[in-house]
């Protein structure tokens, strides 16, 4: 059984680089700093691969285990890139046992990827989520701000279809 590895290639500009050593620069002797230069490194580039983290606990002069201590305890970090096409699914009790998770597994077969990962065209990324608050239309999916509801793991295809053109 081969394991098929997706990840994203880094793909940092000198710009962004330029952009994080200056909110490294103006942080660094400030108490408590980790945690609002992480935020604008996210802010910077989209996410905090293992490059950007580097770059913070080298230019702090943290430990590289506590940044990313910091970066996955905390929900508002993302060690994977998102996509243009961010696709939540909910996988709270309602939604759950009406069948979501039959249709996170038809999006991670249609997609090519595993929750948390996006597709290597960085079109669209795959995540799940306890409770978007629309338990009537269990089971339901968000892909941005568009929500789906209702739906059945053979709609699947013709909803990503839509996104592809």
């Amino acid at each position: 059984m081969s394991s098929k590895k997706t990840a994203v290639p880094f793909t940092g500009t000198k710009e962004q680089e330029e952009k994080l050593m200056q909110v490294i620069a103006e942080h660094k002797d400030l108490k408590g700093a980790l945690m609002p230069v992480m935020q604008k490194a996210q802010d910077i580039y989209g996410y905090l691969p293992i490059e950007v983290q580097t770059m913070i606990a080298d230019g702090l002069g943290v430990p590289l285990e506590k940044v990313y201590g910091v970066a996955t305890f905390y929900s508002q970090f993302s060690l994977n890139p998102k996509g243009k096409y961010q696709i939540s699914v909910c996988l709270g009790t309602a939604c759950y046992v009406k069948g979501s998770g039959d249709v996170y597994s038809k999006l991670e077969d249609v997609l090519g990827i595993k929750g948390g990962e996006c597709t290597p065209d960085r079109k669209f990324s795959l995540d799940a989520c306890r409770c978007v608050g629309a338990c009537g239309l269990a089971p339901v999916m968000m892909i941005n701000d568009e929500v789906y509801g209702r739906l059945t793991p053979d709609q699947i295809q013709g909803i990503i279809d839509k996104y592809n053109d």
